[in-house]
C-alpha cells in the first residue's frame, strides 16, 4: 500500500515534468516569436532615422549647392557689369573730350583768323588745367562722400579697388568728370574771344575747374541741398552747360565788346574767318554729345540699362534736329535769308535744352524741347546784340539761355517726379523745384565769376591794349600766325 502510494507520487511528479516541458516548448516559439517582432521593429525604426536624416543631409546640401550657384552667378553678372560698365564709360569720356576741338573749330571758325592760335591754345589749357586743378581740389569737394553745401574729401582719387557694388572704377568715375569740368570752362572761350589776355584767361579756368563748378556740381551730382530738394539734371544743362554760359555772360560784360563791334552805338557784325572751321566744330560737339547725355547712364549692362541708353541717345537726336530746324526757320523769317550759324547754334541750343532731361521725356516732347531752344537761341543773340554785350560764337544764347530751359523743361516735361521726404512732389511743385535750383546755380556762376573778372581788371591784366588787339592775340600774345606770313 506504501508502495503503491510512493509509486503514485512519483508517477505524477513524471506527469508535471512532462506537463512543464510541453508547455515551456509552445510557449518558447511564441516568446521567441514577439521578441524578435520587438527588435524587427526597432530595427524599422532605427532605418527610417537614419533614411529621414540621410533626406534632410541631402536637402542641406542642395540648398548649399544651389546657394554657391547663385553665388557665383551674382559675381559673374556682377564682374560683367564692372568691365562693361568701366570701359563703356571710357569710350563716353573720350566722347566728351572730343568735344574740345569741337569748341576749338567752332570758336576759330566765328573768330578773327588772327586769333586763331590763341583760341586753340585756350582749349588745350582748359583740359590741361582743368585736369590738374579738378585732380589736386575740384574732385575732392565735387563728390566728397556726404555735403550739403561744402565739403572737402582731399585731393586725389582713390585707387581702383574692384567694388562690384560701386560698378565701375574709380579711374574712369573721374576720367567721365573732368570731362564735364573742362567743358565748363571751354564754354567761356568763345564769349571772351579776341580781347582777354592768355594769363587773365588761365586764372579764370584754374578757379572755374577747380573751384567755381565742383561747389556747385556736389549741390546736386555730389548729393547736396538741392539734390536733397529733388532738382533733376541729368547730364547737366544747368551744373554744366548753364555755369559755363553765365560765367561767360559775366566775362563779356566785365570785358567789353571787341573793337568796331559798336559803333556809334549801332551794332556792326564782324564775321567769322571760316564758316567750314564752324560746321565741323558742330558736328564733333554732336557727336560727343552722346557721350555727354548716354553716358551719363553711368550704368550700361543688362536689357534695362541698354535700353535706356539708346532711348536716351535718340531723344538727345531728335531735340538738336528740331533745333536746327527751328532756328534756321526763325532766323530766315527774321532777317529775310537762312544763316548757317543760326542754324549751327540751333543743334547746340537743342542738346542743351534736352541734356537735363533726355532720360525721362517723351520723343515728342523731345522734338518740342529742341525746337523751344531753337527758338531761344536766336532771341538770345538778338538780346544780347539789343544790349551791346559782344559774345563772338553766342555762347550765353547757347549755354545759359538753353541751359535755364533745359532746367525748366525736366519740370514742365518730365516723367520722374522726385519723392521727397517719403512724398511724391506734385507737377507744379517739381517745377518749382526745377525753376529755384536753376536759380540759384547760375547766379552762383555769373555774380562769382563777375567777382573774378572785375579783380582781373582791377589789377590791369584782364584786357589786351587796343594796339594788342589791332594786331591780333596770335602775334601780341604768343608771337606766332596760325596761317602764315602771306595770310596775316
Amino acid at each position: 500500500m506504501i508502495s503503491l502510494t510512493r509509486d503514485q507520487s512519483w508517477l505524477s511528479k513524471m506527469f508535471c515534468l512532462l506537463a512543464l516541458m510541453v508547455g515551456t516548448s509552445l510557449f518558447a516559439p511564441a516568446v521567441q516569436a514577439f521578441q524578435e517582432e520587438g527588435t524587427a521593429e526597432e530595427v524599422s525604426v532605427e532605418q527610417e532615422s537614419v533614411l529621414d536624416d540621410a533626406e534632410e543631409t541631402e536637402e542641406v546640401d542642395d540648398l548649399v549647392a544651389q546657394a554657391e550657384v547663385e553665388e557665383a552667378a551674382y559675381y559673374e553678372k556682377a564682374e560683367s557689369d564692372y568691365v562693361t560698365n568701366t570701359l563703356f564709360m571710357m569710350i563716353c569720356a573720350v566722347l566728351v573730350i572730343l568735344m574740345q576741338p569741337g569748341f576749338a573749330l567752332l570758336e576759330v571758325g566765328l573768330n578773327a583768323k588772327k586769333n586763331t592760335v590763341n583760341i586753340l591754345f585756350k582749349n588745350v589749357m582748359d583740359l590741361s588745367v582743368g585736369v590738374l586743378l579738378y585732380y589736386f581740389i575740384g574732385w575732392g569737394i565735387m563728390y566728397p562722400g556726404e555735403v550739403d553745401y561744402f565739403a572737402y574729401a582731399g585731393p586725389g582719387v582713390a585707387a581702383d579697388a574692384q567694388d562690384l557694388e560701386y560698378g565701375f572704377s574709380n579711374s574712369v568715375d573721374f576720367l567721365f568728370q573732368v570731362a564735364f569740368a573742362a567743358t565748363a570752362a571751354t564754354i567761356v572761350s568763345g564769349a571772351v574771344a579776341g580781347r582777354m589776355k592768355f594769363s587773365a584767361y588761365l586764372i579764370f579756368s584754374a578757379v572755374l575747374t577747380g573751384l567755381i563748378y565742383p561747389i556747385s556740381g556736389a549741390w546736386k551730382w555730389g548729393g547736396g541741398f538741392l539734390a536733397q530738394a529733388g532738382f533733376a539734371d541729368f547730364a547737366g544743362s544747368v551744373v554744366v552747360h548753364a555755369v559755363g554760359g553765365f560765367a561767360g555772360l559775366a566775362g563779356a560784360i566785365v570785358l567789353g565788346p571787341r573793337l568796331g563791334r559798336f559803333t556809334d552805338g549801332k551794332s556792326t557784325p564782324l564775321p567769322g574767318h571760316n564758316i567750314t572751321f564752324a560746321a565741323i566744330g558742330v558736328f564733333l560737339l554732336w557727336v560727343g554729345w552722346y557721350g555727354f547725355n548716354p553716358g551719363s547712364q553711368l550704368t550700361y549692362g543688362g536689357i534695362s540699362n541698354a535700353e535706356a541708353t539708346t532711348y536716351i541717345a535718340l531723344t538727345t537726336t531728335l531735340a538738336a534736329a528740331a533745333g536746327a530746324v527751328t532756328a534756321m526757320l526763325i532766323a530766315w523769317m527774321a532777317f529775310g535769308k537762312p544763316d548757317v550759324t543760326m542754324a549751327l547754334n540751333g543743334v547746340l541750343a537743342g542738346l542743351v535744352s534736352i541734356t537735363a532731361n533726355c532720360d525721362q521725356v517723351s520723343y515728342t516732347n523731345a522734338i518740342i524741347i529742341g525746337a523751344i531752344g531753337g527758338i531761344l537761341v536766336v532771341v538770345g543773340i538778338v538780346l544780347l546784340d539789343k544790349l551791346k554785350i559782344d559774345d563772338p560764337v553766342g555762347a550765353w544764347p547757347v549755354h545759359g539761355f538753353c541751359g535755364i530751359w533745359g532746367g525748366i523743361a525736366t519740370g514742365v516735361f518730365g516723367t520722374s517726379l522726385p519723392e521727397v521726404g517719403g512724398e511724391v512732389l506734385t507737377r507744379g511743385g517739381y517745377i518749382f523745384v526745377q525753376l529755384y535750383s536753376t536759380v540759384i546755380i547760375c547766379l552762383w556762376a555769373f555774380v562769382t565769376m563777375y567777382a573774378l573778372f572785375m579783380v582781373l581788371k582791377t589789377a590791369g591784366i584782364l584786357r589786351v591794349s587796343r594796339e594788342e588787339e589791332e594786331m591780333g592775340l596770335d602775334l601780341s600774345e604768343h608771337g606766332m600766325r596760325a596761317y602764315g606770313d602771306s595770310l596775316a
